[in-house]
Formats: structure tokens, C-alpha cells, sequence
């Protein structure tokens, strides 16, 4: 079955659907050019199968495809940003110590 990240912004959250069946969710609020992520969660009978990880690779493309700064206050979306540094720009410059992302080169 495919996976798909689908964003239901009337509930304020993407959704990650096998099928037709959402098993996760990553909630998130935009104000002044910014998303924050405060929360996601996979279901616990869909876990080790990578779905977190498509969620949270979604919603930050969709950031970014929006020109969207992120707040990354959701410890596994961090997470996803530090193993993946090419989407570290998402996060602003001044806002990337608060998260434990500051890098030597900023």
C-alpha cells in the first residue's frame, strides 16, 4: 500500500495515510512566515517501518516548498534535522541555538 503525507490544515496537522488509514500525525502552526512543530505521532503497531520518518520528510518539504521557517519543538522533527543537514536551513539562523542546532559555521 502507498504512503502518503497529507496536509489537513482544518485540523491543524499533516497526516501520514497507508492506504486510506492515517497512522500518524505531525500537528504544526503557521504564524509570520513560521511553522512551528510542536507534536507527532505514529501509531505503535506501524513502528520500525519508517513512517515517522516519510511524515516528518513531507512536512518539512512542504515547508519549504511554502518558503516556511520551521520551529522544530518536537524532539523527533529535531531529530530528523540534525541527521538530515540539508534541511538545516529551514531552521533560521537565530532561532537554531534555542534548538541545539547551532552549527560552527553560524
Amino acid at each position: 500500500m502507498e504512503t502518503t503525507v497529507v496536509d489537513v490544515p482544518e485540523k491543524g496537522r499533516f497526516e501520514v495515510r497507508v492506504g486510506e488509514r492515517v497512522v500518524g500525525l505531525a500537528s504544526y502552526h503557521v504564524e509570520d512566515g513560521t511553522m512551528a512543530l510542536p507534536h507527532t505521532e505514529v501509531d505503535p503497531s506501524m513502528g520500525g517501518r519508517g513512517i515517522g520518518t516519510v511524515l516528518v520528510s513531507g512536512v518539512l518539504d512542504a515547508a519549504r516548498e511554502r518558503g516556511l521557517h520551521v520551529l522544530p519543538y518536537c524532539s523527533f522533527v529535531r531529530h530528523y534535522i540534525q541527521q538530515h543537514p540539508e534541511t538545516l536551513d529551514l531552521v533560521a539562523d537565530d532561532d537554531k541555538p534555542h534548538f541545539g542546532l547551532a552549527t560552527a559555521d553560524t
